[in-house]
């Protein structure tokens, strides 16, 4: 399974539920998890694993073409932890 439409007709086929209602889910699912980590929520998901939002600060870098200082932005990023029973799987 490669993406959205891949998981989609495989769920569609395994519950028997229309796709058009299995990509409404999924596309609920995701807005939903994205909402929570803006607004700094862990996001857990049992077997699978974690999800959560980290800082960077800001910091001096070079520019790589001119070997000139530069400042990189302070930004944030999501960090995902898998969990010890999918890593076992794995």
């Amino acid at each position: 399974m490669a993406g959205k439409a891949d998981l989609v007709d495989r769920i569609a086929e395994l519950t028997g539920i229309p796709k058009t209602h299995v990509a409404m889910v999924y596309d609920n699912i995701f807005e939903l998890t994205s909402e929570a980590l803006a607004e700094g929520e862990k996001i857990t998901v049992p077997s699978f694993g974690t999800f959560t939002l980290s800082e960077r600060p800001a910091r001096q870098g070079r520019n790589p073409a001119t070997g000139e200082p530069i400042t990189i932005s302070a930004s944030k990023t999501v960090r995902f932890k898998v969990s010890k029973n999918l890593k076992e799987r794995l």
